[in-house]
């Protein structure tokens, strides 16, 4: 059953993910805050703009967490109230990725205003399950947990991209500080999946959730999150938003951080929750195909933004 302790995480062994090591350089430890970020050693010379257009899409989507909450909250509401602080405690902390990152931005281009381009996000991007329905959009609450370990593995890895390919120390900082809160987040959502009392989904099941998700990163919120977070309000006449165009542009941006190790990492975390052996074979062969696809994607054409990124 589920403890009262939602944050006593489980080892990187007790996951099945193996001696693999999750984490490069500091260490960083759960419950920081902005104030515990060295801004000071911020080194303009060293932003690299293709980045910085990236890290202010991952900005909004981070800041939009709270929409996330509610609809989660509704998920688990009448069944297992006791995972809602553990929701609430994930939303929060998203938060203060989206701010940590926006506050970098703004550093590295003071053009740039957090708040202006997160309500134009939140104006053009509103999943209709955030506002209506009671259950999980994946059938299940299983299946929502699969979803949310997917997406953790998703966001510890690309960090952990974002840590490694920056020459910039803060930014280097803040994108380690928030890996290290994705992976934790990744095991606490683990645990509540492994803790669930509905039947447990079969192995196909399982598959076709974590697949689908991982698909859902060509839907809007990331290509929209690009398109508000770098074309500005006064150029959307003359620069409209096309979601296809601007996914390309967002997978120009970040996808050209992931090394093979990141994609290693990112499958072996995903592998477990979709009930497959994480050191197996079709993880393997599902990170030599993904390794493919993001290198294929990290060589899309850009798309059109505004002079003050160029």
């Amino acid at each position: 059953m589920w403890t009262r302790e939602p944050f006593a995480l489980w080892s990187v062994t007790a996951l099945g993910l193996g001696a693999q090591r999750m984490s490069e350089g500091a260490i960083y430890k759960a419950g920081w805050t902005l104030d515990d970020v060295d801004w000071a050693a911020f080194d303009a010379s060293k932003v690299d703009h293709d980045l910085l257009c990236a890290v202010k899409a991952a900005a909004l989507v981070e800041l939009n967490a709270p929409d996330y909450v509610v609809y989660l909250k509704r998920v688990y509401a009448d069944t297992r109230p006791d995972a809602i602080p553990a929701i609430e405690h994930w939303g929060t902390e998203e938060v203060q990725h989206g701010l940590a990152l926006g506050r970098w931005a703004e550093m590295a281009d003071p053009t740039f205003k957090l708040d202006a381009a997160f309500q134009r996000f939140r104006a053009g991007y509103r999943p209709a399950h955030f506002t209506a329905g009671d259950g999980s959009v994946r059938g299940s609450r299983r299946g929502e947990m699969i979803a949310r370990c997917v997406v953790e593995s998703g966001t510890s890895s690309y960090y952990s991209a974002m840590r490694d390919a920056t020459a910039e120390p803060v930014l280097r900082e803040v994108a380690g500080r928030i890996a290290a809160d994705e992976f934790r987040h990744y095991q606490l959502f683990y645990k509540i999946l492994t803790t669930e009392t509905e039947p447990e989904l079969p192995l196909w099941r399982k598959i076709y959730v974590a697949v689908t998700r991982v698909n859902e990163a060509e839907d809007d919120e990331l290509s929209y999150a690009y398109y508000a977070a770098n074309v500005p309000a006064d150029k959307t006449a003359e620069i409209p938003y096309v979601r296809k165009t601007y996914a390309r542009a967002y997978h120009s941006k970040a996808m050209v951080l992931y090394r093979r190790h990141h994609i290693d990492k990112l499958v072996k975390m995903a592998a477990k929750p979709a009930g497959l052996n994480p050191s197996g074979r079709i993880s393997a062969l599902a990170s030599a195909a993904l390794w493919r696809v993001l290198s294929h994607r990290a060589g899309a054409p850009t798309a059109p933004v505004s002079p003050r990124t160029a």
